[in-house]
């Protein structure tokens, strides 16, 4: 038996053993970068088993780790597929599919949007000098993403002991959100807060931003 035969078999058990105790999920297939959960964007629905790093069930997954494993007929998926859990709503998305190894996904359950604010027109010109939010170019909507702290860097603008330092977020986004971003890209998420991206890392398991988070 090749290799070929070999991940087709694996990815079969896979999908049988997730039609008997797998949970339903909704597989989307994002195909611009506005809103990838929207009823356009969905392919099929399949069962599918999350499982922790290792595939042990004696503890609950930590808070702090978004990765998990994915028993699931994963023929019908690629990396950068969106699974919306049907009876909790939780969503993940498929960081990667390597051959002869579990599917790895994580756990997504922030929304995102990203902007790249317009800059003056003639800098050293202008009254103003600064960004116009109204001006700002929208490049991602509604992306599914796991956000982590990262501790808190530098000092607060005013600078007195009781001043708390800016936070700092680790994002993680899918590989199909297939993006050029850069520093100082603003990343708003469903809860209402904002950071301006630091650093970018582009991977085969998605995009990892570290933001900073900024008060208004």
């Amino acid at each position: 038996m090749d290799g070929i035969h070999l991940q087709d078999r694996i990815y079969s058990a896979a999908g049988r053993a997730a039609a008997r105790i797998g949970l339903p999920c909704d597989l989307y297939r994002p195909m611009g970068p506005d809103h990838p959960t929207h009823q356009s964007h969905f392919r099929l629905r399949l069962n599918v088993i999350f499982l922790p790093l290792g595939g042990r069930v004696r503890r609950p997954v930590p808070a702090t780790d978004p990765l998990w494993e994915a028993a699931l007929d994963a023929a019908y998926t690629q990396p950068g597929d969106i699974l919306l859990r049907r009876t909790d709503r939780k969503i993940f998305f498929i960081a990667a599919q390597q051959p002869l190894l579990p599917v790895l996904c994580v756990h997504a359950p922030r929304r995102v949007t990203i902007k790249r604010p317009a800059s003056a027109s003639y800098p050293g010109v202008n009254i103003y000098g600064g960004t116009v939010t109204a001006l700002d170019t929208v490049l991602a909507t509604d992306w599914p993403a796991s956000i982590l702290a990262a501790g808190s860097q530098g000092t607060g603008m005013a600078s007195i002991p009781a001043e708390m330092n800016p936070g700092m977020w680790q994002v993680l986004l899918p590989p199909s959100l297939d993006l050029a971003l850069l520093p100082t890209d603003i990343v708003t998420d469903d809860q209402g807060r904002t950071g301006v991206v630091a650093t970018i890392e582009t991977t085969e398991y998605g995009t990892r931003l570290t933001v900073k988070q900024v008060s208004t």
